[in-house]
């Protein structure tokens, strides 16, 4: 009978924890900075920022949403004037895996024109949600507002 119990409990916790996790898969959010928080740069990318923004997206090489996550940033970046889509590679960049807390792969960071990470979404992100995060980092207002609001 204890058996049953615990598998019974078990499966609860199992499907209450995957709605959970399914509710927050995609979502972007805004990112509280830190004082003193260093900024993403060249070097950290490899690659110049954007003019007006860059959406830097964590990915590894078996990832299938990072696949599709590619796709919509690349289209995202096309559409946007002054917009870059920077991918990296989460298993050969261990030290920006640490410091922007990625946790999961894709993982994707609004970043403004100053290189403050304004907004971010871990797992497939929807595309529409990616172009208001944008208008977010580059509004300019950006700083202000990622202090202000946990969702778009």
């Amino acid at each position: 009978m204890t058996g049953i119990v615990v598998l019974g409990v078990t499966l609860v916790a199992g499907v209450i924890i995957g709605f959970l996790m399914r509710r927050r898969d995609g979502k972007v959010r805004a990112v509280k900075q830190e004082v003193g928080e260093s900024a993403v740069t060249r070097d950290d990318l490899g690659a110049d920022l954007g003019e007006r923004a860059t959406l830097v997206q964590f990915s590894t090489a078996f990832c299938q949403p990072c696949r599709a996550t590619r796709r919509i940033l690349h289209d995202v970046a096309e559409m946007v004037p002054g917009v870059r889509h920077v991918e990296i590679d989460a298993e050969s960049r261990l030290d920006l895996v640490r410091r922007f807390d990625v946790l999961r792969t894709p993982t994707v960071l609004v970043v403004d024109k100053a290189g403050h990470v304004v907004k971010r979404a871990s797992g497939l992100p929807r595309k529409a949600d990616v172009i208001a995060a944008l208008g977010v980092a580059v509004d300019g207002s950006s700083h202000e507002s990622s202090h202000q609001s946990d969702s778009v």
